[in-house]
């Protein structure tokens, strides 16, 4: 067998690179530009929890640390 050299090793790492593309795209990247469907997953899944019973050590649920007002209530 004889050693890749000049276009074809250039084509093998690069037909190499785009398959690493191609194989993390459904992954990482479909999901960062169109979060809709997980959002929707994720509200479906959640929808008989209630926070204050998973919330751990008796601690409060999150609030903002700095005392933001919401836009309703000026």
């Amino acid at each position: 067998m004889s050693s890749l050299k000049g276009w074809r090793y250039t084509v093998f790492i690069g037909g190499f690179v785009g398959l690493i593309g191609l194989a993390l795209y459904p992954i990482a990247v479909s999901p960062m530009m169109d979060a809709s469907e997980y959002k929707k997953i994720q509200k479906e899944t959640r929808k008989n929890i209630r926070i204050e019973d998973v919330q751990p050590g008796n601690m409060n649920v999150w609030s903002d640390p700095f005392g933001r007002k919401k836009a309703d209530s000026e």
